[in-house]
């Protein structure tokens, strides 16, 4: 009988693989912020909001329709994985593309056609309604995340690494020549279109090329079984899907219902302070990616106690991490904003303050949810979600229309306590009860 690995092994890997992730994101949150202050000194605050919205519509439409197949596959597969099942594997990968094809085809008839009867109700100009139904199209390649799933699945974290600098990059680059050639608003359009369909097509190769040089291609058909054998598949990828869906309800709509109350020019402030305050919060968020496949791996293992112990580890290394950065924000954000966008952007500094307090907080709770994820428990996850979310979106327009755009930060602030404390009760509830071999203080 095999020695089981040291208890720090697992966290280990999980922060090289962070580690690794982290590497790419840096490079990305630099381009990133390039292709952003790009694009607002070329267009101005008012175009440049009007960029903001039509992307954060078509971001918002991909994750509501999208299944969150990687979830899927990392539940579902990491057991026939270990096991050298291949067939069965071949089977939880078929199914998540099956679940892709679905969010793509609904979600580009949905993006297309809202864009443009939503539009001007999103403040839009109604010149603009056109530009933003053809970009919806976009989510072809927004919503497919099966490719995401497997190489996580496979610990290859480097290939992912680089998705995100490979959009970025494109854009970068692509600004940089609108801006030498004073180009409008839909030049921008589609070259951050073009980043997105670069970044689809560098991971869906990767993952191709993944599993050939695993074997896994031999004998796989498309044709078979989608859910046989996988004990409630088809709910698992409704909760996930419910459940990433009601997260927009702190992303995408909240810029969008800025957009909506305040116009263009103030969604594209909420929009830029969300931009930074991610990009600082980012290092310790790349915890997450890396910890998801740890836990189904473990789960699928029957080591539910390390499960407790790895996301408790994470959670404190994640949460100490992030609030280093917000104490940096407190006190160099606005020159930042500044220098990188300029000064008319200035004005963002407090709602970035109160942006970034909330991601800090979501860090301090991150592995809640890959938890109960883990535990087969994402109806609970969207539970929470769901209630918090309507709360948050019932208060919004009052806290705009009362206090501006700091005031939608305060609420998300609220909102984000109210998430973590309510997937932590939960969270006790069901190990202290179906799972007293896990420890989750």
């Amino acid at each position: 009988m095999s020695a089981k690995p040291p208890r720090d092994s697992v966290l280990r890997r999980v922060l090289a693989n962070t580690g690794v992730l982290l590497g790419g994101r840096a490079v990305n949150a630099v381009l990133s912020l390039g292709y952003m202050a790009l694009a607002a000194r070329s267009l101005g605050i008012g175009a440049f909001g009007v960029l903001v919205l039509i992307n954060t519509f078509a971001q918002f439409v991909s994750d509501v329709a999208k299944f969150q197949a990687w979830q899927t596959i990392l539940h579902f597969g990491a057991a026939p994985l270990a096991e050298g099942r291949r067939a069965d594997f071949q089977q939880v990968v078929r199914f998540g593309v099956v679940l892709d094809l679905i969010s793509v085809a609904f979600g580009v008839c949905a993006g297309a056609a809202g864009a443009w009867l939503l539009g001007p109700s999103l403040g839009l100009p109604e010149a603009a309604r056109g530009q933003a139904a053809v970009y919806a199209l976009s989510v072809a390649v927004l919503a497919p995340t099966a490719q995401v799933g497997l190489l996580r699945l496979f610990d290859r974290f480097g290939l992912l690494a680089a998705q995100g600098a490979i959009s970025s990059a494109v854009r970068l680059v692509g600004g940089g020549l609108g801006m030498a050639i004073e180009a409008p608003l839909v030049f921008f359009l589609a070259v951050w279109a073009l980043g997105s369909l670069a970044a689809f097509a560098y991971v869906a190769a990767a993952a191709a090329l993944e599993m050939r040089r695993r074997g896994l291609w031999t004998s796989f058909s498309w044709s078979g079984p989608l859910t046989a054998g996988l004990p409630k598949a088809w709910r698992f990828a409704w909760a996930t899907n419910a459940s990433s869906s009601v997260d927009v309800a702190f992303t995408h709509v909240a810029t969008l219902s800025v957009g909506a109350l305040a116009g263009a020019a103030d969604a594209g402030l909420w929009r830029v302070a969300r931009q930074i305050a991610d990009a600082l919060a980012k290092p310790a968020r790349l915890l997450i990616p890396a910890l998801y496949p740890e836990l189904a791996k473990l789960h699928a293992a029957g080591r539910a106690g390390a499960m407790g112990r790895l996301a408790l580890r994470v959670g404190l290394v994640g949460g100490g991490a992030a609030t280093l950065l917000l104490l940096v924000a407190v006190f160099a954000g606005e020159a930042l904003l500044a220098l990188v966008l300029g000064a008319e952007f200035a004005a963002a500094r407090s709602t970035m303050i109160w942006q970034l307090a909330a991601a800090v907080i979501g860090v301090w709770a991150l592995p809640l949810e890959p938890m109960l994820v883990s535990l087969g428990r994402p109806g609970v996850v969207v539970g929470v979600r769901l209630t918090v979310a309507a709360a948050f979106l019932a208060i919004l327009p009052a806290a705009i229309g009362g206090y501006g755009l700091p005031g939608a930060g305060a609420a998300l602030v609220g909102a984000t306590l109210a998430m973590a404390a309510g997937m932590w009760v939960r969270l006790q509830q069901i190990t202290s009860s179906r799972r007293p071999d896990i420890k989750f203080p």
